[in-house]
């Protein structure tokens, strides 16, 4: 994992979730630890946020997700075992899950009382810097290029506010996500005038939708501190940016990367797929097996 200095240094990683959609492979492990290829969706997660220059990882947990602790601490018998054998491609493999000058912190969240509370619940840690959000089931594939999140906290050091990843989608799709109503401000950027928490299609101010990556202004913990129950009956952070709107500028980024939601069945077949075509290991056979089921 390569590293740049950047001005953000927390991120946030929500991970309390139930990841019920994966029953019953969610079960007895948290959906982040489902593997691509042979990694874990929540170390494609941290490694993007390393590429951005962030070096406190701030885990926002629940009940069983001690797998996710396990797998960034060090693995002391693993090591043992792999070093006794000679194992020295392992052993480094392993050794690299994190890099050293990395800090992780877990915080349990109390109750499954939404996004914005998760997000809330970072503050004592963040304090009032900005700092980044990702939600480890949006997987964002760069195709070699330059991170989703080096993107925007790049864009951060040169506008000095809160960004918020957006995609199209379609309109029978809106109410997913939240959505936001923009103007055009620069390229691939777009002014936030609005935002509305999975309307539907046909309320839908358009067919922008946030996805899983966000820098965003320590301001964010007033407004969500304050915000009363929304959407579902949780604390949206969907609700606490609208809030913050009113008081500082929020942009839209049109990211360059390809988004896989692995919320779902299809889109983590679809992101296995799409890295598996790519892996030094398995490029090769999978397409050759993926041909022979076409023919």
């Amino acid at each position: 994992m390569t590293q740049r200095t950047s001005q953000i240094r927390k991120a946030v990683f929500p991970v309390a979730g139930l990841g019920s959609r994966f029953l019953p492979a969610t079960k007895a492990q948290p959906k982040e630890m489902l593997p691509i290829v042979d990694k874990p969706l929540i170390q494609y997660a941290v490694e993007e946020a390393v590429a951005a220059g962030i070096t406190e990882m701030i885990f926002i947990t629940g009940r069983n997700k001690r797998a996710i602790e396990d797998h960034f601490d060090k693995a002391y018998e693993l090591e043992s075992e792999l070093e006794a054998h000679n194992k020295q491609e392992l052993l480094d493999v392993v050794r690299k899950v994190i890099p050293k000058n990395v800090t992780c912190i877990y915080i349990r969240q109390s109750a499954p009382l939404g996004l914005g509370h998760a997000v809330l619940c970072a503050r004592p840690v963040v304090g009032n810097e900005p700092f980044a959000v990702l939600l480890a089931d949006d997987f964002m594939d760069a195709d070699g290029g330059k991170p989703v999140l080096a993107q925007m906290t790049e864009l951060y050091e040169y506008e000095k506010c809160s960004l918020l990843a957006v995609q199209d989608v379609p309109r029978a799709n809106t109410r997913q996500y939240g959505i936001v109503s923009a103007t055009p401000y620069r390229s691939d950027l777009e002014l936030v005038s609005g935002i509305v928490e999975k309307p539907k299609p046909e309320e839908a101010p358009s067919t922008l939708a946030v996805v899983g990556r966000y820098v965003l202004s320590g301001a964010i913990f007033d407004h969500l501190e304050n915000l009363g129950v929304g959407s579902g009956g949780e604390i949206q952070l969907t609700d606490g940016i609208a809030a913050l709107m009113n008081a500082e500028r929020v942009l839209a980024y049109r990211y360059a990367g390809q988004r896989y939601d692995c919320g779902s069945k299809l889109g983590y077949l679809q992101a296995t797929a799409a890295i598996g075509l790519k892996h030094p290991e398995t490029a090769a056979g999978f397409r050759e097996f993926l041909d022979q089921l076409k023919g």
